[in-house]
C-alpha cells in the first residue's frame, strides 16, 4: 500500500488537495493511505514511526517553510517522491535543491495534480514491499521491512528494533543468522555492518568509525575490518538516492 502525506496550513487547500489525491487513487484502483498534516511538526513526528512514499508539500507556511521540511525529511527518507505547492513561483529553483518530482503552483488543478501522481507511483516500487514474518514465543508477528530499523543477533534469537522504538524478539531460530536475515537483505536499503547486527540506513542520522547513529539514539556497531567497505555502501545508497 502506498502512504502519502499531505502538508499545509490553509486548512482549505489541505481539504482540496487531499480531494483530488483521493480521486486519483479511487480511479486509479491504487490502495493507498492518505494523512493530512497542518503543521509541519505533525508530519515530522509522524515520519518517526512511519515511512511515507510521497508526500505533497505546501512550501509558504509561517512555521516552517516547505522547503526546509523537505529538507528534514531528506535525512530519514532518500526514496520518497516530494510534490512542492505554492502559490510562489520565485521558489522553484530554491525546491530543487531536495530533488522534488515536481512542482505545483496553486489554485491546483486537477490534471496537473494527476499527472505528477502518475509519474510519482510509476516511481514507486512500492509493489515489490517487502513483508517479514517474525515467529516469537507467543506468536507470528506479520511486518514490513519498512518498520524496521535494525535487526541484532543475540543468543540464537534475532531482535528487531521497529522505528517505533518497539522491539520484538524472535523465539529460538533455526540455521544461522545469515540464513534468517536474507528476506531483509533483499531491501537496498539494508545493510550488514557487523556480523551480529542489520541497519536500515534510512534511518541513519550519524555515521562514525565506531557505527551508526540511528534515530531514538539507537546504535549499531561497525566492525573494524569492514569500516571502509560499509562506510562506501553507506554513502553510495546516500548518493544514489533521489536527492
Amino acid at each position: 500500500m502506498l502512504r502519502i502525506a499531505i502538508c499545509d496550513d490553509m486548512h482549505d487547500e489541505l481539504l482540496h488537495i487531499t480531494e483530488f489525491t483521493n480521486e486519483y487513487f479511487t480511479n486509479s484502483g491504487i490502495s493507498a493511505d492518505i494523512q493530512q498534516f497542518s503543521h509541519p511538526d505533525e508530519l515530522l513526528k509522524a515520519c518517526e514511526t512511519k515511512t511515507f512514499h510521497i508526500f505533497l508539500l505546501d512550501i509558504v507556511m509561517p512555521m516552517l517553510s516547505g522547503l526546509d521540511l523537505g529538507h528534514k525529511i531528506r535525512l530519514v527518507n532518500t526514496d520518497a517522491q516530494i510534490i512542492f505547492i505554492t502559490t510562489e513561483p520565485g521558489f522553484a529553483l530554491d525546491a530543487y535543491t531536495v530533488n522534488p518530482l515536481h512542482y505545483l503552483l496553486k489554485p491546483v488543478e486537477k490534471n496537473a495534480l494527476f499527472a505528477a501522481l502518475e509519474l510519482a507511483t510509476n516511481k514507486m516500487n512500492y509493489g515489490a514491499e517487502i513483508i517479514v514474518t517474525i515467529k516469537t514465543k507467543k506468536d507470528l508477528r506479520t511486518i514490513s521491512a519498512d518498520s524496521i530499523a535494525c535487526c541484532e543477533y543475540v543468543r540464537h534469537t534475532v531482535v528487531y528494533t521497529l522505528i517505533s522504538g518497539e522491539r520484538i524478539e524472535s523465539s529460538t531460530i533455526s540455521g544461522s543468522f545469515t540464513e534468517h536475515i536474507q528476506p531483509v537483505l533483499a531491501d537496498r536499503r539494508f545493510l550488514r555492518p557487523h556480523a551480529a547486527f542489520v541497519v536500515n540506513m534510512s534511518q541513519v542520522e550519524r555515521l562514525s568509525k565506531e557505527g551508526f547513529t540511528l534515530r531514538r539514539d539507537i546504535f549499531v556497531p561497525i566492525s573494524a575490518k569492514q569500516f571502509r567497505v560499509v562506510r562506501d555502501a553507506y554513502m553510495s545508497y546516500r548518493l544514489g538516492g533521489v536527492w
